[in-house]
């Protein structure tokens, strides 16, 4: 065997950054190494920056010409630049450190710059930079990939929920016949759950904090004791875009971003049943799938065509909320006032929100090839006559005839029951003629409650 050590989709260990790397791309900005780069730089120059208008002596306010080229060492920031930084780490063997080290090469031919050199990374511990370019990176995967992606789910399943709403469907509750549905109902149950899901993951807070070693400001006021240095964090945090966690150890404690992952983690299992229900229907012969030319359903089977994509969503759902979960139970815990544990968990956030990204993927290819089947529905229906025994005993109970469900059970327990030995029990019951009409113009398919202005309402 001669496989390539060097990275390419087909030899890379993680399906992320192989075979499923097309959907995984738009997360590397974010959740990358080079991206967790990018946003170190982007806290450091905001912090230098905000050191130098807080009118220290030490520190003048910087031209328009530094000003610019601080700004073009957060926006021109490139592969290069991240690779440049990996070098001077292998020196240091402190990440951290070599992005300080990088800044410094990077501003050492403006002499303004140059002089402020050690005012970069002041006061602050690893901890404050790293936290809150997490706290960026994940607001912004969340706010502009990840929530947007459940919205197109949600969208999709709506559109279906409409499109079926009038669609009558027997119902199975544990498997067996139930009183009927439409299948725009069923789509409009999950909209619901999901879209609840989604306000929950959309409505966390990212937290972080610039306040020192052990979260006390000590290097600060040593410096400069006059400075209210809580009320200088939380501006700068404010500026961008983040709320200050007032009490801290060494580490923010990542309190927000487990119930960040739980909420994720709540919306994929919402998506995971319905992978399965979807799979469920399909193979009821419910749901057709549309045809792609060339595609291959078995290599022995040629007849199949097989709900993959639902499938393939639910296997990337599961391995999401393993670690989604491993997430949330782990980051909150850390040893007295600092321990490396977060450090090597807080790497995989990209490959746990990847997964996430192939699931949804999935599911909305999945959606957008499904075309429904009413031959196959209206027949189930059809056949089971029974679930109308649940409206004929409830009439029953109404006006007072004596033991309506028993004598239901009788009729209809662990057995098919005809139409015509339906309408003959009902025909034989002492009610009032209307009440006798209703029951004997029901039928399966129009036994569906308020199923379908329900399905419309999503």
């Amino acid at each position: 065997m001669q496989i390539s050590s060097s990275l390419s989709p087909l030899n890379a260990l993680s399906p992320l950054d192989g075979r499923y790397s097309r959907q995984c791309a738009p997360l590397r900005g974010w959740l990358s190494e080079a991206g967790f780069m990018a946003h170190r730089v982007e806290v450091e120059v905001a912090w230098l920056r905000a050191l130098s208008q807080a009118g220290l002596p030490e520190l003048p306010a910087f031209s328009e010409q530094a000003q610019e080229r601080l700004s073009a060492l957060v926006s021109n920031f490139s592969e290069t630049d991240a690779a440049r930084i990996k070098e001077i780490e292998a020196v240091t063997n402190h990440d951290m450190k070599a992005v300080e080290y990088w800044l410094k090469e990077k501003i050492s031919d403006v002499p303004e710059l140059a002089k402020a050199a050690e005012f970069i990374h002041f006061a602050c511990t690893s901890e404050d930079i790293n936290n809150t370019s997490h706290a960026l990176m994940l607001g912004r995967a969340r706010d502009q990939f990840l929530l947007p992606q459940l919205v197109n789910v949600s969208d999709a399943l709506k559109a279906l929920a409409h499109q079926f709403a009038d669609q009558p469907m027997l119902s199975r509750t544990h498997g067996q016949a139930a009183s009927p549905t439409t299948m725009g109902k069923e789509f409009a149950n999950f909209v619901v759950r999901l879209d609840r899901a989604i306000d929950a993951v959309r409505a966390v807070q990212p937290l972080a904090k610039l306040n020192g070693a052990t979260g006390n400001y000590n290097a600060h006021t040593s410096a400069y004791p006059e400075i209210d240095w809580p009320a200088f964090s939380r501006q700068l945090l404010a500026e961008l875009g983040l709320t200050q966690n007032t009490h801290t150890i060494q580490i923010e404690p990542h309190d927000w971003m487990a119930e960040l992952f739980d909420a994720i983690a709540r919306a994929n299992t919402i998506l995971l049943d319905l992978n399965r229900d979807i799979w469920a229907y399909i193979s009821l012969g419910y749901f057709r799938q549309r045809l792609k030319e060339g595609e291959v359903g078995s290599s022995t089977m040629p007849h199949k065509v097989n709900p993959i994509d639902f499938e393939n969503s639910e296997g990337n759902l599961g391995l999401a909320n393993a670690l989604l979960k491993h997430l949330s139970n782990k980051l909150p815990i850390s040893r007295w006032q600092r321990d490396l544990s977060d450090s090597t968990v807080l790497r995989n956030l990209g490959v746990a929100l990847g997964y996430c990204a192939v699931a949804y993927s999935s599911c909305l290819r999945g959606l957008g090839k499904l075309e429904l089947n009413a031959d196959v529905i209206n027949a189930d229906l059809d056949n089971c006559w029974e679930v109308l025994a649940e409206p004929v005993q409830t009439v029953m109970r109404r006006y007072g005839l004596p033991e309506p469900y028993e004598q239901l059970k009788a009729l209809t327990r662990g057995k098919g029951i005809t139409q015509e030995a339906l309408r003959e029990f009902i025909s034989g019951l002492d009610l009032p003629d209307d009440a006798k009409q209703r029951l004997l113009a029901l039928t399966p398919r129009t036994y569906i409650g308020l199923a379908a202005g329900l399905a419309t309402q999503v």
